[in-house]
């Protein structure tokens, strides 16, 4: 039961403080202008694009083939846009409506729906972790690490549009840490099953990789081009695309 207790400290602990990280990294950004805001989401943006079209779509259709990844995708689609018609009733009050701007509050509904993702991913990440534990301790631990550090800039990217709206630092850092908590529930069931299914762990990456693909694609890019015209949103989102190609490259 102690292993067990350990294992699952591991993953909430990795996946927290990785989310975390990324959205205390925003906090270094004062009074930035609309450039610099442009370069920052089309950054983020890119980086999101690397991360789901190099890292979680491969996987997903590497361990459960194109049919049953692109059923994910598809079903990950749709649940964002439900979600995008609720959350605006659900999570924006009237009074926080009363006191910001309909642009910022975009903004903060595309930050929430990125965290809706990234928790969606950070979930099969820890069935990951939890797994390699159950195969080898050295294995497990390895991935607890790589994955936190992996999460660094998908919390900068769920973090950058909630700032660019106007949320408290304390507020985005606990949207951030509780963005990464399903890591730590998804390798308390990767050690209890040891061997879960790979057509399971293929559906989970594949809807968060259409999740993100979605918001990536249909909120921030677009954003990220509103906010100053001009080219300099593009070259940031294509800085941000090799970065991730990178980030994913060497971990």
């Amino acid at each position: 039961m102690n292993r067990l207790v350990a294992i699952t400290l591991i993953g909430f602990i990795c996946g927290m403080v990785g989310t975390g990280l990324g959205g205390v990294i925003t906090f270094f950004i004062k009074n930035p202008t609309k450039r610099f805001m442009a370069v920052l989401l089309g950054f983020t943006s890119g980086i999101m694009l690397s991360v789901v079209c190099f890292d979680l779509l491969p996987e997903a259709f590497r361990i459960g083939g194109m049919e049953l990844s692109l059923m994910g995708i598809g079903i990950g689609v749709v649940a964002i846009l439900v979600l995008d018609q609720l959350l605006p009733k659900r999570i924006v009050s009237k009074k926080s409506s009363a006191n910001k701007t309909e642009a910022a509050l975009a903004f903060i509904k595309s930050g929430l729906l990125l965290g809706v993702g990234i928790a969606m991913h950070n979930f099969p990440e820890g069935l990951a972790v939890g797994s390699g534990f159950a195969a080898n301790d050295s294995l497990g631990l390895g991935l607890a690490i790589v994955i936190g550090l992996h999460d660094m800039p998908e919390g900068i990217a769920m973090a950058a549009p909630l700032k660019m709206g106007g949320v408290s630092k304390f507020r985005i850092l606990i949207y951030t840490i509780l963005a990464g908590i399903p890591m730590g529930f998804g390798a308390l069931i990767g050690e209890l099953l040891g061997e879960i299914s790979y057509q399971f762990i293929c559906l989970c990456l594949s809807f968060a990789g259409g999740a993100m693909l979605y918001i990536t694609c249909g909120e921030l890019i677009p954003k990220s081009q509103s906010i100053y015209k001009g080219r300099i949103s593009t070259i940031g989102m294509l800085v941000g695309i090799m970065s991730g190609i990178y980030i994913s490259g060497i971990l």
